[in-house]
């Protein structure tokens, strides 16, 4: 398997916050989505990605480089941060002709076309707009130099359910060739659950997981039981447990096997949500919370 973005290890020290020796690839051709809480590392591991910060340890590679090694490269990649980086005094069409001194590859009729399709007005200023508007423009700039790798710090947040869902068409219209790749971290699971073909977890700056989303979803299932039904569950794939009033919430990481078949416990299906709530908030069946 070819990989555009391979993390070796990678560390970041800061006062209070370790980014701790984080390893994950993401393949040609997909869209991976990138999960974990507020304060989690996931800015801090983009930005290492791009080479906006300096690591301590580790490793990464972009295309099999390293990013600071080949300024060329940074004309392959498209990227929509959390906040807009571009002057506010600026309107969308000087935005247009400003943008075409910075990329060789620069589109202005491509722009000029998403800026159409996502609503934009050309004349107003890039400080006129909401967060959403905001994001918007950055999503139109960032595909409009013809990149194979886009990466994206919440590109979906502030946008309502029916703007997100034109977005989500484009990431996929986008994907359609199989020589680009999606990496974009995202607070909205559903939009991941979509479209996503791996999502990569990180809590408190340690990697939880990183897996084929479709594979994690027909795996993981949480199951709802008393005492009784709960000592019948099979240690071996019990990942978490929380204990309520009511009886116990179980994460499970084999829907098939975690019970007997002559049992009635249902095993129903966990979502990504779901998964990261337990995994992050529910404690071993040994009581431990970490592994």
């Amino acid at each position: 398997m070819e990989y555009v973005i391979e993390l070796d290890k990678v560390t970041r020290r800061y006062p209070g916050f370790l980014l701790d020796h984080v390893s994950f690839q993401v393949p040609k051709g997909c869209i991976m989505g990138f999960v974990g809480e507020n304060g989690a590392g996931k800015s801090t591991t983009l930005k290492a990605i791009l080479g906006l910060i300096s690591i301590d340890e580790g490793t990464v590679r972009v295309f099999g480089q390293k990013l600071k090694d080949d300024g060329r490269l940074r004309e392959d990649i498209g990227v929509v941060l959390d906040e807009c980086c571009f002057p506010e005094q600026l309107t969308v069409k000087q935005t247009n002709l400003f943008m075409g001194y910075i990329f060789k590859n620069w589109d202005s009729a491509l722009f000029a076309g998403y800026v159409k399709r996502l609503g934009l007005a050309e004349n107003k200023t890039v400080k006129e707009f909401s967060r959403g508007m905001k994001m918007k423009l950055q999503i139109a700039a960032a595909l409009a130099h013809r990149p194979k790798l886009l990466i994206m710090d919440e590109a979906t947040s502030g946008l309502d359910p029916i703007v997100r869902d034109e977005i989500l068409e484009l990431f996929q219209e986008f994907i359609e060739d199989e020589d680009h790749t999606i990496l974009m971290s995202t607070h909205i699971t559903g939009d991941l659950e979509k479209i996503a073909d791996y999502i990569t977890c990180i809590h408190k700056g340690k990697l939880l997981f990183s897996e084929n989303k479709d594979e994690l979803l027909e795996r993981y299932g949480i199951v709802h039981c008393g005492q009784s039904d709960y000592e019948k569950l099979n240690p071996e794939y019990v990942k978490r447990v929380r204990k309520g009033e009511f009886g116990y919430e179980v994460l499970v990481n084999n829907r098939e096997n975690c019970a007997p078949r002559s049992g009635s416990l249902v095993v129903d299906r966990a979502s990504i949500d779901e998964i990261m709530l337990l995994l992050v908030k529910g404690r071993r069946m040994d009581g431990r919370e970490e592994e």
